[in-house]
């Protein structure tokens, strides 16, 4: 099968640990990943809350420089860079990886490090974590004022630099100001349905046709919290979030976006080789494997492409 997964954050936990992206005992490894046939990756530096300033850049720079390393010395593997880069790695049936910022913070409220990460080769940013930053408010915060002065700015000179805008993690005021202000599609990498499991992090209907309107992808995370409040999660919780994004039009929408090495994720989802077993899950179900490429690969595929310089 082929895999493309909007988001994981092993390149936060490798950098913090000194272990390897090609070798390790997390949720996702190279090595590991080299079953799926072809596997797209992005992987985030995360910026935690309480970075902020010449810290949180310093740590951007720190993840970036790890990620080129183990790239340069992985033989079967090479960053995505543009469109014309993203066919070749799959014609010689390498895996790819995109470098994604999570958390704006990143950047310390300076509009000209916009063009810094995009030369580092950044292609998404996701504008918050869970708490304010220079862009706006996170889920976390009460009373949230929505996007501010700094973060239309971002908007504008992200689409400049063809950098994806990712609304996973931001307020519902500043989710709405991303759709009111962005020209272009714009994604949510891992979030599921609030319909399903009404978790602050997840997505409204009307958020998600909101994406859908704009020509964007959503990635179905595999984060237990985000999929059930039961204390037992597996495959079926996976399962009816699909089913009811799907059932709001999600065909071309619906994505992956695991949340591997960034959060706790089933058991049945304990690393990146089981995706398959859900892929397979879903087959019992009586999903095409029209269907399920697109939600495994190509419609997370096809916008990266369309998108990516």
């Amino acid at each position: 099968m082929r895999f493309f997964d909007l988001h994981c954050d092993t390149l936060y936990k490798s950098t913090l640990y000194g272990e390897s992206l090609y070798k390790n005992n997390f949720h996702v490894s190279l090595s590991r990943a080299r079953k799926y046939h072809p596997y797209i990756g992005c992987f985030a530096i995360w910026i935690p809350d309480d970075l902020r300033g010449e810290k949180a850049f310093e740590f951007f720079n720190k993840c970036k420089n790890k990620f080129s390393f183990d790239i340069e010395n992985c033989d079967y593997a090479e960053e995505i860079k543009s469109s014309s880069n993203l066919y070749r790695i799959i014609e010689a049936k390498k895996s790819g990886l995109i470098l994604t910022l999570e958390g704006s913070s990143a950047l310390m409220g300076d509009i000209s490090k916009v063009r810094y990460v995009s030369s580092a080769g950044v292609k998404i940013i996701t504008l918050t974590w869970n708490g304010a930053c220079e862009a706006g408010d996170g889920v976390n915060v009460e009373n949230a004022t929505g996007i501010t002065d700094f973060g239309k700015k971002l908007l504008k000179e992200m689409e400049i630099y063809s950098i994806i805008v990712d609304a996973s993690h931001a307020s519902e005021k500043l989710f709405y100001d991303i759709y009111s202000l962005s020209t272009r599609p714009f994604i949510a990498t891992h979030s599921n349905s609030k319909k399903i499991c009404p978790h602050r992090r997840n997505l409204t209907d009307d958020q998600f046709k909101c994406i859908k309107e704009k020509g964007g992808i959503v990635g179905i995370t595999f984060c237990s919290e985000f999929l059930s409040s039961s204390s037992k999660v597996g495959f079926e919780d996976v399962f009816k979030h699909v089913e009811h994004f799907l059932s709001l039009g999600g065909e071309k929408t619906l994505s992956i976006g695991s949340d591997f090495d960034g959060s706790d994720v089933p058991n049945d989802l304990r690393g990146i080789e089981f995706v398959e077993s859900l892929y397979e899950y879903f087959l019992v179900k009586n999903y095409s494997e029209e269907i399920l490429d697109k939600i495994f690969f190509s419609n997370a595929y096809s916008f990266i492409k369309n998108f990516t310089n």
